[in-house]
């Protein structure tokens, strides 16, 4: 990891901060180990697996924000892209544009994430509906839906773990 504030520790995987660091710029140093934990090749078999690495990169935003992992036949992870921005309580998602970069990226399987800005991880109807929508638009292109995770405050929720995919 580059930051001008960190320096790698004697043992590996360990940082040593070299100056006092801001708030900003911790949360910026999490999104970046982040969004590096979620790198191309990544093998995602379970939710909890990037459960972690979700609240970081989503916390913060006041509004809600639907991004999609792209995975290939072994699901490994080929590309994660915020595919809609919203509101504070909605973003419009559109099952053609989500199978238009299915396909851009060649994936075999997609795991959907957004946020809901209010805390509450909860998937609603609208979240249900959503999400079955994507999963006969890939469907009718031989992509499967893995699973939609819901993450609100300090908590992920799993369509799939929920029996709601």
């Amino acid at each position: 990891m580059n930051h001008r504030k960190l320096k790698a520790g004697e043992v590996a995987g360990t940082y040593d901060i070299t100056a006092p660091i801001t708030e900003a710029e911790l949360v910026s140093i999490a999104q970046a180990f982040a969004r590096r934990k979620l790198a191309r090749g990544r093998k995602l078999t379970r939710p909890e697996l990037v459960f972690d690495y979700l609240q970081v990169l989503f916390q913060g935003y006041e509004h809600e924000v639907f991004s999609a992992l792209f995975l290939d036949t072994q699901h490994r992870l080929i590309h994660f892209e915020t595919l809609f921005r919203g509101t504070i309580d909605s973003a419009s998602v559109y099952p053609r544009e989500v199978v238009k970069r299915a396909l851009a990226h060649n994936a075999a399987a997609v795991i959907f994430v957004h946020n809901h800005p209010s805390g509450d991880p909860g998937p609603s109807d609208a979240d249900r509906r959503i999400t079955q929508r994507l999963k006969d638009a890939l469907g009718l292109v031989e992509v499967r839906v893995i699973d939609h995770i819901v993450v609100g405050g300090d908590r992920c929720i799993s369509l799939a773990e929920r029996g709601d995919l």
